[in-house]
């Protein structure tokens, strides 16, 4: 967790589940299914934090173990944290498979299933819920030509390198049609 001066003494990750539209009720919902979906985690973990923008969180041996945490570490979270089940936040599909990857990590990664170590709910915005139509050749929207809808806000990225490879093809794009 880095803040100005990069010294803070929280290490932060984010752990995320791939979601399908089948997975949130895509068909009966439309095109901002996405969108209800993390609405209602979002207001799930408001509900379970107290309703004061403090954030559920559960220490990560409880969560493999599917048991309460009855303390916490203190976290990089400011307004607080209080100690809840995460599976009162997500789906139970969401909660499967947080458990097997992080079993997973676990496994392969000495030292990272620590005493210490604590999850925050809920990180529900790793990149657009949506995707603005581009053309896949010119990248350009079809309905406004000189829009090249590019990077995470637009749907065709989920993170901060994958957002400047899509840049950058957005700008040989663009360079392609200058030349």
């Amino acid at each position: 967790m880095s803040l100005s001066r990069r010294d803070s003494p929280h290490a932060n990750a984010a752990i995320v589940v791939a979601l399908r539209p089948e997975d949130y009720g895509a068909a009966s919902l439309g095109p901002l299914a996405g969108i209800d979906f993390q609405r209602r985690i979002e207001r799930a973990a408001f509900t379970a934090g107290g309703g004061g923008f403090q954030a559920p969180a559960q220490r990560l041996a409880d969560f493999l173990a599917n048991r309460s945490s009855s303390s916490l570490r203190a976290t990089s979270y400011h307004p607080g944290v209080v100690a809840r089940a995460l599976d009162e936040i997500f789906p139970a599909f969401v909660t499967r498979s947080l458990r097997e990857g992080l079993e997973g990590i676990t496994r392969r990664l000495r030292g990272f299933l620590h005493e210490d170590a604590v999850l925050v709910a809920a990180e529900t915005r790793t990149s657009a819920p949506l995707r603005i139509v581009r053309d896949s050749l010119t990248l350009q929207s079809p309905s406004l030509p000189g829009l090249y809808p590019a990077g995470e806000g637009a749907g065709y990225a989920g993170g901060i390198v994958s957002a400047a490879i899509d840049g950058v093809r957005v700008a040989q794009a663009i360079l392609a049609r200058e030349t």
